[in-house]
Protein backbone atom coordinates (compact mmCIF):
# COMPACT_ATOMS: atom_id res chain seq x y z
CA UNK A 1 0.00 0.00 0.00
CA UNK A 2 1.63 3.23 -1.14
CA UNK A 3 1.32 6.01 1.36
CA UNK A 4 2.96 8.98 2.50
CA UNK A 5 4.21 9.16 6.03
CA UNK A 6 4.30 12.45 7.35
CA UNK A 7 1.09 13.95 8.59
CA UNK A 8 -0.44 16.79 6.04
CA UNK A 9 -2.33 19.72 6.49
CA UNK A 10 -5.62 19.99 4.04
CA UNK A 11 -3.36 22.61 2.04
CA UNK A 12 -0.63 20.41 1.32
CA UNK A 13 -2.99 17.22 0.60
CA UNK A 14 -4.73 19.46 -1.96
CA UNK A 15 -1.16 20.74 -2.81
CA UNK A 16 0.09 17.17 -3.95
CA UNK A 17 1.21 16.35 -7.51
CA UNK A 18 -1.27 14.70 -9.58
CA UNK A 19 -0.34 11.14 -10.65
CA UNK A 20 -0.87 7.71 -11.90
CA UNK A 21 -2.61 6.68 -7.75
CA UNK A 22 -5.35 8.45 -6.11
CA UNK A 23 -5.16 9.62 -2.89
CA UNK A 24 -7.42 10.29 0.23
CA UNK A 25 -6.72 12.15 3.35
CA UNK A 26 -7.58 10.04 6.51
CA UNK A 27 -6.76 11.18 9.85
CA UNK A 28 -4.14 13.38 8.08
CA UNK A 29 -2.21 11.30 5.52
CA UNK A 30 -2.80 10.60 2.42
CA UNK A 31 -3.72 6.99 1.52
CA UNK A 32 -4.01 5.37 -1.59
CA UNK A 33 -7.74 4.88 -2.63
CA UNK A 34 -7.20 1.36 -4.26
CA UNK A 35 -4.55 -0.34 -1.64
CA UNK A 36 -3.97 -3.03 -4.47
CA UNK A 37 -4.18 -4.65 -7.60
CA UNK A 38 -7.20 -6.64 -6.80
CA UNK A 39 -9.19 -2.98 -5.60
CA UNK A 40 -7.91 -1.42 -9.19
CA UNK A 41 -11.13 -0.84 -10.59
CA UNK A 42 -12.30 -3.70 -12.94
CA UNK A 43 -14.53 -4.07 -15.67
CA UNK A 44 -17.86 -4.06 -14.04
CA UNK A 45 -16.64 -1.37 -11.67
CA UNK A 46 -16.14 0.74 -14.82
CA UNK A 47 -18.93 -0.01 -16.54
CA UNK A 48 -21.30 1.21 -13.36
CA UNK A 49 -19.30 4.37 -13.26
CA UNK A 50 -20.16 5.14 -16.72
CA UNK A 51 -23.66 4.23 -16.56
CA UNK A 52 -24.90 5.84 -13.32
CA UNK A 53 -22.68 8.76 -14.76
CA UNK A 54 -25.34 8.50 -18.34
CA UNK A 55 -28.30 8.13 -16.16
CA UNK A 56 -27.67 11.13 -13.62
CA UNK A 57 -26.50 13.34 -16.00
CA UNK A 58 -29.42 12.89 -18.34
CA UNK A 59 -31.52 13.61 -15.15
CA UNK A 60 -29.46 16.12 -13.64
CA UNK A 61 -29.29 18.49 -16.50
CA UNK A 62 -30.25 21.62 -15.52
CA UNK A 63 -30.30 20.79 -11.71
CA UNK A 64 -26.53 20.34 -10.55
CA UNK A 65 -23.71 18.39 -11.55
CA UNK A 66 -22.72 14.79 -11.67
CA UNK A 67 -18.77 13.85 -11.58
CA UNK A 68 -16.91 10.59 -11.38
CA UNK A 69 -14.08 10.15 -8.91
CA UNK A 70 -13.88 14.31 -7.36
CA UNK A 71 -11.99 14.56 -4.20
CA UNK A 72 -14.48 16.32 -1.58
CA UNK A 73 -13.54 18.67 1.18
CA UNK A 74 -15.39 17.22 4.57
CA UNK A 75 -14.25 16.50 8.00
CA UNK A 76 -14.46 13.32 10.23
CA UNK A 77 -13.51 13.00 13.72
CA UNK A 78 -13.12 16.68 13.55
CA UNK A 79 -10.26 16.33 11.13
CA UNK A 80 -9.68 17.85 7.63
CA UNK A 81 -11.17 14.07 5.17
CA UNK A 82 -10.49 14.29 1.60
CA UNK A 83 -12.41 11.50 -0.01
CA UNK A 84 -12.58 10.34 -3.51
CA UNK A 85 -16.14 9.03 -4.16
CA UNK A 86 -16.41 6.94 -7.67
CA UNK A 87 -19.28 9.33 -8.65
CA UNK A 88 -20.93 12.96 -6.78
CA UNK A 89 -23.92 14.69 -7.43
CA UNK A 90 -23.61 18.33 -6.39
CA UNK A 91 -26.76 20.41 -7.19
CA UNK A 92 -26.44 24.16 -7.94
CA UNK A 93 -28.57 25.19 -5.29
CA UNK A 94 -25.07 23.86 -3.30
CA UNK A 95 -22.56 24.76 -5.75
CA UNK A 96 -23.75 27.34 -8.08
CA UNK A 97 -23.94 26.88 -11.85
CA UNK A 98 -21.16 29.58 -12.55
CA UNK A 99 -18.77 28.04 -9.86
CA UNK A 100 -15.58 26.89 -12.21
CA UNK A 101 -12.25 26.02 -10.26
CA UNK A 102 -10.15 22.99 -10.68
CA UNK A 103 -10.18 22.15 -6.81
CA UNK A 104 -12.40 19.76 -4.50
CA UNK A 105 -15.44 19.89 -4.34
CA UNK A 106 -15.82 23.06 -1.44
CA UNK A 107 -19.22 21.60 -0.11
CA UNK A 108 -21.45 18.47 1.25
CA UNK A 109 -22.88 17.04 -2.18
CA UNK A 110 -26.44 15.97 -1.58
CA UNK A 111 -25.24 12.49 -3.03
CA UNK A 112 -22.16 10.22 -3.38
CA UNK A 113 -21.89 7.19 -4.83
CA UNK A 114 -19.50 4.10 -3.66
CA UNK A 115 -19.08 0.79 -6.09
CA UNK A 116 -17.47 -2.16 -4.26
CA UNK A 117 -14.37 -3.15 -5.62
CA UNK A 118 -12.95 -6.21 -4.95
CA UNK A 119 -11.12 -6.67 -1.73
CA UNK A 120 -13.36 -4.43 -0.23
CA UNK A 121 -16.41 -5.26 1.74
CA UNK A 122 -20.27 -4.06 2.13
CA UNK A 123 -19.49 -3.50 6.38
CA UNK A 124 -16.07 -1.31 5.18
CA UNK A 125 -18.20 0.40 2.58
CA UNK A 126 -20.93 1.10 5.24
CA UNK A 127 -18.78 2.29 7.64
CA UNK A 128 -17.84 4.70 4.69
CA UNK A 129 -21.26 5.47 4.26
CA UNK A 130 -21.52 6.51 7.80
CA UNK A 131 -18.54 9.15 8.00
CA UNK A 132 -20.42 10.80 4.88
CA UNK A 133 -23.63 10.98 6.25
CA UNK A 134 -21.84 12.31 9.81
CA UNK A 135 -20.08 15.12 7.43
CA UNK A 136 -23.14 16.43 5.51
CA UNK A 137 -23.65 14.16 2.86
CA UNK A 138 -27.46 14.17 2.67
CA UNK A 139 -27.13 10.42 0.51
CA UNK A 140 -24.96 7.42 -0.13
CA UNK A 141 -25.28 4.70 -2.52
CA UNK A 142 -23.75 1.48 -2.22
CA UNK A 143 -23.63 -0.82 -5.23
CA UNK A 144 -22.81 -4.28 -5.20
CA UNK A 145 -21.95 -5.54 -8.37
CA UNK A 146 -21.69 -9.20 -7.50
CA UNK A 147 -25.33 -9.25 -5.74
CA UNK A 148 -26.65 -6.15 -8.42
CA UNK A 149 -27.85 -4.21 -5.50
CA UNK A 150 -28.03 -0.92 -4.19
CA UNK A 151 -28.35 0.07 -0.86
CA UNK A 152 -29.55 3.54 -0.07
CA UNK A 153 -28.03 5.06 2.80
CA UNK A 154 -30.09 8.13 4.93
CA UNK A 155 -29.11 10.38 7.55
CA UNK A 156 -32.37 9.97 9.58
CA UNK A 157 -33.51 6.44 7.97
CA UNK A 158 -32.36 3.15 8.52
CA UNK A 159 -30.61 1.96 5.24
CA UNK A 160 -32.91 0.62 1.99
CA UNK A 161 -31.36 -2.27 -0.17
CA UNK A 162 -33.34 -2.07 -4.29
CA UNK A 163 -32.57 -4.81 -6.44
CA UNK A 164 -34.22 -5.68 -9.71
CA UNK A 165 -37.35 -3.00 -10.49
CA UNK A 166 -37.32 -1.44 -7.06
CA UNK A 167 -37.69 1.84 -8.22
CA UNK A 168 -35.56 4.32 -6.26
CA UNK A 169 -37.69 7.46 -5.10
CA UNK A 170 -36.90 9.84 -3.28
CA UNK A 171 -37.79 13.56 -2.73
CA UNK A 172 -34.28 14.81 -2.39
CA UNK A 173 -33.48 13.95 -6.54
CA UNK A 174 -37.32 14.75 -7.55
CA UNK A 175 -37.90 13.93 -11.41
CA UNK A 176 -35.37 10.75 -10.83
CA UNK A 177 -36.64 7.50 -11.93
CA UNK A 178 -33.85 4.64 -11.64
CA UNK A 179 -33.71 0.78 -10.92
CA UNK A 180 -30.72 -1.20 -10.12
CA UNK A 181 -31.88 -3.25 -13.18
CA UNK A 182 -32.06 0.13 -15.26
CA UNK A 183 -28.15 0.46 -13.56
CA UNK A 184 -26.92 -3.01 -15.02
CA UNK A 185 -28.67 -3.16 -18.25
CA UNK A 186 -27.29 0.32 -19.02
CA UNK A 187 -23.37 -1.34 -17.87
CA UNK A 188 -24.43 -4.42 -20.09
CA UNK A 189 -23.77 -6.44 -17.06
CA UNK A 190 -27.28 -7.81 -16.57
Amino acid sequence: MTQFKTKLTLEEFLALPEGEITYELIDGEAVAKFKNDTMSPKFFHSSITGALFILLSAWAQGKGRVVIEWAIKLTRNQQDWVPVADLTYVSYDRLSADWLQDEACPVPPELVIEIISHGQTFGEMTEKATDYLKAQVQRVWIIDTRAKTMTIFYPDILPQTKRGTDSLEDSLFEGLQITPQQIFQQARIS
